[in-house]
This record gives C-alpha cells, sequence and structure tokens, in this order.
C-alpha cells in the first residue's frame, strides 16, 4: 500500500471524533471475542434474533454436506415452514420498510445513491460454459446508420420511416450465445453485473432451499418454485459494513492490496472479513444492532477495479488471485439476526483464494445463506459513495426481475439517505 495513498485518503475520509470513539471501542471488543466453536452451535438455529448479544456467539467453519439425504431434516425445512418461497425476505414486513423510511430525518435533503454497477459490452463475470456475457447492440430502423454501424454488430431493420409521420425506431438486443438445440443465439443472464442471488441459484446436488429437488422444480424456462416472481421489490433498512474504511482508519496496511488503476483503494486478495472485522464496522458505522430484514453490504473498494476497464484490474476483479470475503463462521453468524440479504462490492461475497477454503469446498457461504436459511446474496453492489459520504445506516431499495422461474435479478438497487453533515 502506497503510504501517500494513505494518508490522502485519510485527508480526505479522516473520521470524525465520534467515529475515533467508536473504533477504540471497537479494537478492544473484537480482542475480548472468542475464536472457536464446536460444529454442533453452527448447525443450530440461532435463537437471539434481531438482537446483537453482548458477546457474540462463535460459530465454526466446518462445511455441512447439504447433498446427504440423509440430513435433509437437519435444515429443512427452512425457519419459515415447508411452502415457503421468499426465506428472509419475509421479515421486510409493512412496520419494517415503515421504520426503514424513517431513519430519514424530515426537512432535511435526501440524497439517492445508485447502488449498481454501469453494465457496458465485455463486462467481466465469472466464467462458466455457456459463458456469462453481456453484449448489448442497437437495431435501427427508420433512417440510414453511420458507418460502420453494421460492421461492428449494430443491427439494422430498414432504412424506411414507418407511417405518414415517419417514424424511426431504436431498440436494444443482446448478443449471446447457440446451443446445439437453438442454433440462435440465446439472450444474456440475470447473473451478471448488480445482481441478487436468488433462492433457487444454488443448491448441493439435487438439493435446493426449503429441501426442494431439482428434478421435480427445473423446467426450460427456469424453476416451477423459488423464481424471482417470488421475491417483490422490497424497501428496508441498510447497513454498510465499511471494512476498508475500519482497514485504513486503523493504518493496517498488511490487510490493503495495491490500488486500482484510478489509485483508489481496497482490501487485499483473498483476505477473510471476519466476525470481529463485522463487529468492528458496526462499531465505526454507530450500529448497535442488526435487525431482521435488514440489508447488509460489506464495502471493500473492489468496484474500483471496474472503473477505468483497465485489462489489468479487470483480471483482478474476476479473481485471479482470490477475492476478499466473508467464510462459513461469518455467514453463519450473521445469520443469527436474519437479515433480508447480504451483498457486497466484490462479484462472490465470500472469500476466494485463502486457504480457508479449501479445494473441495465451492462457495460454501452461499449454501449456507441461500440454502439453510433462505437469505439471498447481492454481488457488485457500489457502495463507495455511501463510505464516502459516512452513511452507514439508510434505506435500501430493489425491484428485482418480475421473471418467472428467473434465479436472480440485476436491476441496480438504490439507497435513500442524508450524508452527515
Amino acid at each position: 500500500m502506497n503510504p501517500d495513498l494513505l494518508t490522502n485518503y485519510l485527508d480526505k475520509h479522516r473520521p470524525s471524533r465520534r467515529d475515533a470513539l467508536r473504533m477504540a471501542g471497537a479494537v478492544g471488543a473484537a480482542a475480548a471475542l472468542g475464536t472457536h466453536a464446536d460444529a454442533g452451535a453452527a448447525a443450530a438455529m440461532p435463537s437471539a434474533r434481531g438482537r446483537r448479544p453482548s458477546t457474540p456467539q462463535d460459530f465454526d467453519d466446518i462445511p455441512f454436506d447439504y447433498a446427504d439425504p440423509s440430513k435433509l431434516s437437519d435444515w429443512a425445512p427452512g425457519p419459515y415452514g415447508p411452502e415457503d418461497q421468499r426465506g428472509s425476505f419475509n421479515e421486510v414486513t409493512d412496520l419494517k420498510t415503515a421504520a426503514a423510511v424513517g431513519l430519514l430525518k424530515r426537512h432535511r435533503p435526501v440524497k439517492t445513491y445508485n447502488l449498481g454497477e454501469l453494465m457496458w459490452n465485455g463486462f467481466p463475470a465469472f466464467k462458466t460454459n455457456p459463458p456469462r456475457n453481456y453484449e448489448q447492440r442497437l437495431t435501427i430502423a427508420g433512417y440510414e446508420p453511420p458507418p460502420g454501424f453494421v460492421d461492428d454488430g449494430g443491427v439494422l431493420v430498414g432504412v424506411d420511416p414507418l407511417g405518414e409521420n415517419k417514424l424511426s425506431i431504436h431498440e436494444e438486443r443482446f448478443q449471446g450465445f447457440a446451443s446445439n438445440k437453438h442454433p440462435a443465439p440465446l439472450a444474456t443472464t440475470y447473473q451478471i453485473g448488480s445482481q441478487l442471488d436468488n433462492l433457487n441459484h444454488i443448491g448441493a446436488g439435487e438439493y435446493f432451499y426449503n429441501g426442494h429437488r431439482g428434478p421435480e422444480i427445473a423446467k426450460s424456462h427456469g424453476t416451477t418454485k423459488l423464481g424471482s416472481e417470488h421475491m417483490g421489490p422490497i424497501a428496508t433498512r441498510g447497513v454498510l459494513l465499511d471494512i476498508l474504511g475500519v482497514k485504513l482508519a486503523q493504518n493496517a496496511t498488511s490487510d490493503l492490496a495495491e490500488p486500482a488503476a484510478n489509485n483508489k483503494p481496497l482490501l487485499r486478495e483473498g483476505y477473510r472479513i471476519t466476525v470481529e472485522d463485522i463487529e468492528q464496522a458496526m462499531e465505526f458505522g454507530g450500529i448497535s444492532q442488526i435487525e431482521p430484514g435488514d440489508a447488509l453490504l460489506f464495502h471493500t473498494g473492489w468496484n474500483e477495479l471496474l472503473k477505468t476497464r483497465d485489462e489489468a484490474d479487470i483480471r483482478r476483479w474476476e479473481g485471479a488471485s482470490g477475492l476478499p470475503g466473508i467464510y462459513l463462521r461469518e455467514a453463519r453468524w450473521l445469520a443469527q439476526f436474519r437479515p433480508a440479504m447480504v451483498g457486497s462490492d466484490t462479484w462472490a461475497l465470500e472469500v476466494l483464494g485463502n486457504s480457508v477454503n479449501n479445494d473441495w469446498t465451492a462457495f460454501p457461504a452461499h449454501q449456507e445463506l441461500l440454502m439453510r436459511n433462505g437469505i439471498r446474496i447481492g454481488e457488485s453492489y457500489v457502495s463507495e459513495e455511501l463510505a464516502n459520504d459516512h452513511v452507514y445506516e439508510f434505506v435500501f431499495m430493489v425491484t428485482p426481475q418480475y421473471a418467472e422461474g428467473a434465479t436472480a435479478g440485476n436491476t441496480p438497487p438504490m439507497a435513500l439517505a442524508q450524508p452527515k453533515q
């Protein structure tokens, strides 16, 4: 980490005296936390909902075999009953939304924050086969396009306007991949860019949230259970967990990476965000507790790697050397509070490229949150503007695609907040 970069950042983002006192208390509290627990505690449904214990419960990192049919009764049905398809979105009640809106003080300006990534052709994504890609193409009807338009992939429908009023048209199309059965290109996926993973996205073998079996719910268009049509729009309390801000305030340079091409700081590759880090971020932001139905967002700085479209930054963002994020202990600890969703400004939320995430575990925190607890995961949610404005509590809103059987929604979320004076 460049010392000049750190100095410049702190000059612009120096914590207030109150924030500094919170940080001092957080460091002391974190030192008192335990770090071990037995496997039984990790598997049990937490009893304390909506309260932040004075001493946090300990949870372990032992993966659970959700694909084993003999263990199905240990985790299914989920906490909202065998017929549930909404998971912890059930916690976002009318009263919860009213309380979130009540965070905004009357007669003070309210700022609107876009928490979504700008989508652009070639936007990078986790490598899959068939690939996740984003290639938007413009169609034109009603006039002669500019030179090279068609050669560059644009679509000319026709040069003649429609009707006596000479109507011309622009529309977009999405270029995808061809399959053996469907030679025409298929459209892009909702699993790209800023996205909210749905409960039908991740399973273990045949099993998904609430014990639903893939062979029973999978159809060619999507799934017959747990699809995006069951999400609905939500407005709830948002909480920013500014892990990057904490590390910068602590001058913890060993936890920071080389800056992005735009010279902005970020957490280092493979950094595991611990329960203790979360506690410190809560103290840093003045968050006394996590409540049922909250939308929790981690700020690591990693979205800065997409800002300049620098090739080296994009390779880092894709995770060539790993991503910062949480692991099983943190997922289990957070689940006790029943948040509506847990998100990050990385594309995976959970840590990759760390020794704790060994070769045979593939996204186990996804299983823990989505499968066991019905807690959705937000990925590539942009949070640096909230962090820059020292906004740690806000109104979070998202309207996922109302798409039958879909596994995610990639409409950008938004926040309403009043920056600190």
